[in-house]
């Protein structure tokens, strides 16, 4: 009996994104290549750069039990801000790394190393997102504003950092966390110690989901010299992964405790649910985690979606009793 053919990729489809995700399935043919540059077919680094600014929002509106329909506004600021600010930060990634990516199997379909968009394309397609998230950040504070330009260094910085540092998962943290400072600020005008604690506690988290997700090419990047934490670490990445959970649930539960601290013993009791729910969702992760198949990796990290959505639900929770 014959073989039943498998249902054929779409043409240009990147090899870890969904098959029959929206990109790929619903959007125009022209933009596809560039909504993959942004990464819009694979939307859990969207997730991953939103979910700290829900945190920080929150966390600020627990500090000082003020909650206004400007807050209504920077949520959805921040949502947009952040599906264009990933796709900036993404489109520069591939631009820097556009001949790292031609020699690793899972990233040399991407749009530019797979010729579907030149990298003068890229360009300017880069600007677009990026003054468009400009504006929206121009709506927020100022002090949130000076926050949101500071934060273009690191995220300039990060393609770079897996060629002169064994810790570029750090770097993404430093630039995928920011969010947690601009949402505080962009609630309050001023940023106070325990967001800068629900930030360090954002970098622990990205050395944990990062690394998980850096074993799916350490053997590419043994061969073409790319440096990352799944490769330092090797056989004692449990190790390393276990206090780095160790290190999120502790910073982001003294930041619950400095931000609600004047608010009802049931409200922090609540709010304090929320890293230890997260810190159980991590510990499945490691129990689950298998450093040589793949798809697991893949499936593991994208899981942080739903560890960070635990911990904004009590956070939300405590809020509101």
């Amino acid at each position: 009996m014959a073989d039943t053919p498998s249902t054929p990729e779409p043409e240009g489809q990147v090899s870890d994104a969904v098959t029959g995700n929206w990109v790929d399935t619903y959007a125009p043919r022209p933009t596809r290549p560039y909504l993959r540059l942004s990464r819009a077919d694979r939307p859990i680094g969207t997730w991953l750069l939103f979910l700290p600014c829900v945190m920080g929002l929150l966390l600020s509106m627990l500090n000082d039990n003020v909650v206004s329909w400007h807050d209504g506004w920077t949520l959805l600021g921040c949502a947009m801000g952040s599906f264009l600010m990933r796709g900036a930060g993404c489109t520069w990634n591939d631009i820097t790394d556009r001949k790292i990516d031609a020699e690793v199997a899972r990233t040399r379909s991407r749009p530019i190393p797979s010729g579907q968009v030149t990298v003068k394309g890229a360009i300017v397609w880069m600007m677009v997102q990026a003054l468009l998230g400009l504006f929206i950040l121009l709506t927020f504070y100022p002090n949130a504003i000076a926050l949101g330009i500071v934060a273009l260094v690191p995220v300039l910085i990060y393609p770079f950092a897996k060629r002169f540092t064994w810790w570029p998962q750090l770097f993404l943290g430093i630039a995928f966390n920011w969010g947690a400072l601009l949402a505080w600020t962009a609630h309050s005008n001023t940023l106070a110690w325990p967001a800068v604690l629900l930030y360090l506690s954002g970098i622990t988290w990205t050395l944990f989901y990062d690394t998980i997700y850096a074993h799916q090419d350490k053997e590419d990047d043994a061969l073409i010299g790319v440096k990352s934490t799944a490769r330092l670490f090797a056989e004692n990445t449990n190790k390393w992964l276990t206090w780095f959970l160790i290190a999120t649930v502790s910073l982001m539960g003294v930041a619950v405790i400095g931000a609600a601290i004047d608010r009802s013993p049931f409200s922090l009791v609540i709010a304090l649910c929320g890293p230890w729910a997260m810190g159980w969702h991590l510990q499945w992760q490691l129990r689950n985690l298998d450093t040589e198949d793949p798809d697991k990796l893949v499936k593991l990290f994208r899981s942080n979606r739903d560890a960070g959505l635990i911990a904004l639900l009590f956070f939300a929770g405590a809020l509101f009793v």
